[in-house]
């Protein structure tokens, strides 16, 4: 239990203001208990004074990948890519093939610090490391716990790099949903054949999950499809049953026709949206129309800030989009929405965020959204709550050493860095 007093809670949800004092139960499915200031007496329980602070639900992410974590700062690549399938090849595959789990582990645990750090407290994740595959899961499920970020994770099964690496993929995904939740991850259209597909899809429905999948991120797996299956992306994936499942995530969905369009709105599934990885590549601009409203944010592995991502999509949106203010936060908390609707456990009401934001003008629930986008940033987190544990306070983590991971991922980032080039 942790008691945090004299603060003024933000309902996610509503955007009524309370003052309260909040007592917070620990676990899975720990309570959040509100009461009148000065009400309970706390007794031998640990208090956190967060007199003129904003207390309102964390955040989480909707599409990471931990894989490119210490990808930052690293020698250009061999070749300069020309177009999106160069990007790959010659940046993002180059990487995912060098990485072993130390690179791993280290990746996992900066980014479960950086989550945490920017008051998120759950991601979903879509890991790749074809050569240091078996295992992985574990490895980034690990590493979150010790941070205290919830996860649902998967790997991103694919044959680009050969028939025996897709079954090392499926067994991964296998034995890691045996143990934990999460989903069947799968990389795009262009990069997974039939059987690999069909075995996804059956693997999906045989543990109550769904699958994780990159759709028409870029024009080329458009084309690639109609060239190969004769049919669009998302008809594809609806002929194979990906869209049946209400945990299926699709990220991106750039390219998509007004068909396709239909059959997403038409589905369960979700639908993830990238904006700042999209600027970076070039692919394109997301466009909401005929999606339907299950809409989330994700970052891609660009960062982990999810109020950076949502303001992203907001000034991105204005020319490409119909996005307004409340549409805006509406899509940073659909996540919830995903998670809770489909029983994921680790997103509960005891993960909070402590703001000290010191708003120049007044804050109300009638302005909310102008602080929002233009005032509150993850500069302004100072606790964080994860599952009823305290796992940022005065901006840095507590249950690790920062310093110390931080100093080894300089050390696996030189050795990935090196066997790249």
């Amino acid at each position: 239990m942790i008691l945090l007093k004299n603060g003024t809670f933000i309902n996610w949800q509503t955007l009524e203001f309370t003052k309260a004092d909040i007592l917070v139960e620990e676990g899975p499915t720990g309570s959040a208990t509100f009461f009148t200031p000065g009400e309970h007496l706390a007794g031998t329980t640990p208090v956190l004074d967060c007199t003129g602070k904003f207390i309102t639900k964390s955040f989480a992410n909707g599409h990471h990948h931990v894989y490119s974590a210490l990808s930052r700062g690293m020698p250009a690549p061999k070749k300069n890519p020309g177009n999106f399938l160069e990007i790959l090849k010659y940046i993002w595959w180059n990487l995912d093939k060098a990485l072993d789990l130390e690179m791993i582990r280290s990746s996992a645990l900066v980014t479960a610090m950086a989550c945490a750090k920017s008051g998120v407290t759950f991601v979903i994740d879509h890991h790749a490391s074809p050569y240091a595959l078996e295992g992985s899961l574990e490895t980034i499920a690990r590493a979150f716990d010790e941070v205290g970020v919830g996860h649902l994770l998967c790997y991103e099964i694919s044959d680009r790099d050969g028939m025996e690496i897709a079954r090392k993929g499926l067994t991964e995904t296998a034995d890691y949903l045996s143990r934990h939740q999460g989903l069947v991850g799968l990389h795009a259209s262009f990069t997974i054949g039939k059987e690999t597909l069909n075995q996804a899809v059956k693997m999906a429905g045989l543990n109550k999950s769904g699958i994780h999948i990159h759709v028409a991120e870029d024009e080329s797996d458009e084309q690639h499809c109609i060239e190969n299956h004769h049919q669009r992306v998302i008809e594809r994936l609806s002929d194979a049953g990906v869209l049946q499942f209400p945990k299926t995530i699709l990220a991106h969905c750039l390219h998509l026709d007004n068909h396709e369009r239909g059959l997403v709105e038409g589905s369960p599934a979700w639908v993830v949206q990238n904006m700042e990885s999209n600027l970076n590549n070039s692919v394109g601009f997301f466009n909401s129309k005929g999606l339907g409203t299950r809409i989330m944010f994700g970052t891609d592995g660009m960062h982990s800030d999810m109020l950076r991502s949502a303001k992203a999509a907001f000034f991105a949106g204005h020319n490409f989009d119909t996005i307004d203010y409340g549409e805006t936060y509406r899509r940073l908390r659909n996540v919830h929405h995903y998670l809770h609707s489909n029983e994921f456990a680790g997103d509960g009401e005891n993960n909070l965020v402590v703001l000290d934001y010191d708003a120049p003008t007044p804050l109300s629930a009638g302005n909310f959204f102008g602080h929002f986008l233009f005032g509150i940033e993850s500069s302004h987190v100072a606790h964080v709550i994860s599952s009823g544990k305290l796992i940022v306070s005065g901006g840095r983590v507590l249950r690790v050493n920062e310093q110390e991971i931080l100093e080894k991922s300089h050390i696996q980032a030189m050795r990935l860095w090196k066997k790249m080039h």
